[in-house]
């Protein structure tokens, strides 16, 4: 059985795969860099341009992070904001993953060591 355990933000992705026994990790960065502060109303043109930058630039971050899924049969979401639902969000658009269950939980910052343990309980094997 291939489980896959997510914890995400904007900034990376720590991945966590179970299959046969044996449990790996790989992070995925986004490169994306933080929000500007815009001042009105010369900023606002910029704001938007920046806006639908960002949104392409999370867009190709979650689709790197789908490509390193494979085809689990089970899925665990975690993390501390948006970008899990994002995510989710991003998985239903492409219908990646038909067949798969999809748990979708918060979780505040963790170490990859962590990540581990809560994806090992969640899939029972903690």
């Amino acid at each position: 059985m291939n489980r896959i355990g997510i914890w995400i933000d904007h900034r990376e992705a720590v991945i966590v795969s179970q299959a046969a026994g044996v449990t790996t990790t790989a992070t995925v960065a986004s490169g994306i860099d933080g929000h500007p502060r815009f001042s009105a109303p010369r900023g606002a043109a910029g704001e938007k341009h920046y806006e639908a930058r960002h949104e392409q630039q999370l867009d190709r971050f979650y689709d790197d992070v789908i490509a390193h899924l494979g085809t689990p049969d089970a899925l665990l979401i975690i993390g501390p904001g948006e970008a899990r639902l994002e995510l989710t969000a991003r998985l239903g658009q492409r219908a990646a993953l038909p067949a798969c269950a999809i748990d979708v939980e918060p979780a505040d910052r963790l170490t990859e060591p962590q990540i581990v343990a809560r994806v090992e309980a969640h899939f029972g094997d903690g």
